[in-house]
C-alpha cells in the first residue's frame, strides 16, 4: 500500500506540470504571440526528439527493429486517417484547429506510459522511483510548455488550453494505477504504447507544426529552425545525458 501511495503522490505532482500554461495569464498579446511561435516550433524539435530518442529507441530495445518501425508507422498512418477522416487537416477557417486535438490525444497517450514507467520504478524501489520521476518531469515541462502554445495556436482559448493540457497531463496517474495492479498485463500493452505514442508524436510535428514554419519569413524563419533545433538537442541531452 505504501508504494501505491508513492506512485499516486508522484504521478499527481507530475500532473501538475499540466498547469505551466498559467503564467500566459500575466502576459500581453503581443509577447505571447511571439512567446507561442518560439513554443510551437520548440515544441516541433521536443516532438521529433521524443519520438525518436525516446519512445522509438526505448521500443527497439524491447522489440525487433521490423516490429518497432511497424508500429510506429501504424502509429504515424492512424493520426493521418484520424485526422483526415474528420476532415480536419488545413482547416483554415475552423475556429479549432485539428492537430490541437491530436495534440491532446498524444500527450495523453504519452503521460499514461509515464505513469506506467514511474509505477514499474517505485515496485522496484522507492529511490529509483522518486528519481525516475524527477527525471519525467524534467523534460515534461518544457514539452507541456509546448503543447499549451500548440493549443493556443490552434485556436483554444488560453483558459481552455490550460485545462486541457491538465487533464491530458493527469492521465499519467491512471497510468501509474493501472501499472500498480495490472504490471504483468500492461507491459504487453506498454510494448505497443511506445512506438505507436512515437508514429502520433513525428506524424503532429512533420504533417501540422513544421508547415507552419515555412510560412514565417526572414529572421523569423532563422528564429524558428533555432528554436527546432534546440528542442530536438534538449530531447537528445536528456536521453544522453539524464538517460531518461
Amino acid at each position: 500500500m505504501q508504494t501505491l501511495l508513492w506512485i499516486i503522490g508522484a504521478t499527481i505532482v507530475d500532473s501538475l506540470v499540466g498547469l505551466v500554461g498559467v503564467f500566459s495569464l500575466f502576459a500581453n498579446e503581443s509577447v505571447l504571440r511571439k512567446t507561442i511561435k518560439t513554443l510551437v516550433a520548440f515544441s516541433a524539435g521536443a516532438l521529433l526528439g521524443g519520438g525518436f530518442f525516446h519512445l522509438l529507441a526505448e521500443s527497439l530495445e524491447k522489440m525487433t527493429p521490423f516490429q518497432s518501425f511497424s508500429i510506429t508507422l501504424i502509429g504515424f498512418l492512424s493520426f493521418f486517417v484520424l485526422e483526415e477522416y474528420l476532415h480536419w487537416h488545413q482547416c483554415e477557417e475552423c475556429e479549432i484547429h485539428p492537430y490541437s486535438y491530436l495534440m491532446i490525444i498524444g500527450d495523453s497517450v504519452h503521460n499514461i506510459l509515464d505513469g506506467l514507467v514511474i509505477a514499474g520504478t517505485f515496485m522496484v524501489s522507492i529511490h529509483l522511483g522518486i528519481i525516475t520521476t524527477a527525471l519525467i518531469i524534467a523534460h515534461e515541462v518544457p514539452q507541456e510548455l509546448g503543447v499549451f502554445g500548440i493549443l493556443v495556436s490552434g485556436g483554444f482559448k488560453k483558459t481552455e488550453a490550460i485545462f486541457y493540457s491538465f487533464v491530458a497531463q493527469c492521465t499519467c496517474v491512471f497510468g501509474g494505477i493501472a501499472g500498480y495492479f495490472f504490471m504483468s498485463k500492461m507491459e504487453v500493452l506498454a510494448l505497443f504504447i511506445v512506438p505507436f505514442a512515437a508514429g502520433g508524436f513525428i506524424y503532429i510535428a512533420a504533417a501540422d507544426l513544421i508547415p507552419g514554419m515555412h510560412k514565417t519569413e526572414g529572421i523569423e524563419k532563422v528564429s524558428s529552425f533555432a528554436w527546432l533545433c534546440a528542442g530536438l538537442a534538449l530531447m537528445i541531452a536528456t536521453k544522453v545525458y539524464l538517460k531518461a
